[in-house]
């Protein structure tokens, strides 16, 4: 062979070297990547202590990451946690309904379309009436989650906490007496066992308010069956205004006057009956449960 043939070969066989080594190490590095992300995945799996903080350090770095680039912290779950439902989502009856409380009580659709859908979903399973609860809510807060009474009685439904404190505990605590949903559902269970004590949706009534040892509860329970009425006609279709005409005491003068957004125990009764403030609110009277 001569002297240029092997000068040819030379090349060629150094890149074969070449090529082979490289296929070689890239190989072994290949299942070397392979072995360590099984051993890995091996690990998370059997601790899976170590896969929940490594999400946690990884979650914390995209937050940080975001805050550099918008200015806010992301929070993915802020949307599941809302109170709210998409009101073309409810059945008609329940759609009207919910669009008359929001305009009524000045408050966002969706929001009232998730208490609507509640309240008809727990009632017909403890047999309770829908429009009562949702009546029963309107008075006693105007559907504001965070309403407090001056004794204490607090949430949608106006529920004292102190004494059903009890019944939050399958809500995680007390402070569920401020989450609409949870409210809802002790405030229909605190509900049903006043009628179911008193024997009458009216004597419930009073028993709720705490009334139970009076002799009149200052109209509370005809406030709330006329608005039980009013959602129900507004169920059927009919069109009811938002506003209401309120004879006053000391005249035969009637006026027109736009609701507010307050709860309307808090308006002046619409009879000479004054709402005292001991029985404006559910009070001690529920030691019967």
């Amino acid at each position: 062979m001569s002297a240029s043939t092997n000068m040819t070969l030379s090349p060629r066989r150094f890149a074969a070297a070449l090529t082979k080594g490289f296929m070689e190490i890239t190989h072994n590095s290949f299942a070397l990547i392979g072995l360590v992300v099984l051993f890995a995945a091996v690990t998370l799996i059997a601790r899976p202590e170590l896969r929940q903080l490594g999400e946690i350090q990884l979650f914390s770095w995209l937050q940080a990451r975001q805050f550099e680039v918008t200015g806010l912290v992301s929070d993915l779950l802020a949307s599941d946690r809302a109170t709210a439902t998409d009101p073309k989502e409810l059945p008609k009856q329940q759609a009207a309904m919910a669009a008359w409380l929001s305009k009524k009580y000045s408050v966002a659709p969706e929001p009232v379309s998730a208490i609507v859908a509640e309240a008809y979903d727990i009632g017909q399973r403890v047999k309770l009436e829908p429009t009562l609860i949702l009546a029963v809510v309107a008075i006693e807060s105007g559907f504001n989650p965070f309403a407090q009474s001056h004794v204490g009685a607090q949430g949608l439904m106006q529920v004292m906490t102190q004494i059903h404190s009890d019944k939050y505990q399958s809500f995680g605590g007390k402070f569920a007496a401020f989450d609409p949903l949870a409210n809802l559902s002790v405030g229909i269970k605190v509900l049903k066992d006043c009628i179911s004590s008193a024997g009458s949706v009216e004597g419930g009534l009073k028993y709720y308010v705490g009334a139970a040892n009076l002799d009149d509860d200052g109209g509370y329970a005809a406030k709330v069956l006329a608005e039980q009425a009013k959602l129900q006609w507004v169920g059927q279709g009919k069109q009811i205004p938002t506003w209401e005409i309120i004879n006053t005491a000391s005249n035969t003068t009637v006026k027109v006057q736009p609701l507010s957004t307050q709860p309307e125990k808090d308006v002046a009764p619409t009879s000479n009956l004054s709402i005292q403030g001991a029985i404006t609110n559910n009070e001690d009277v529920l030691a019967l449960q």
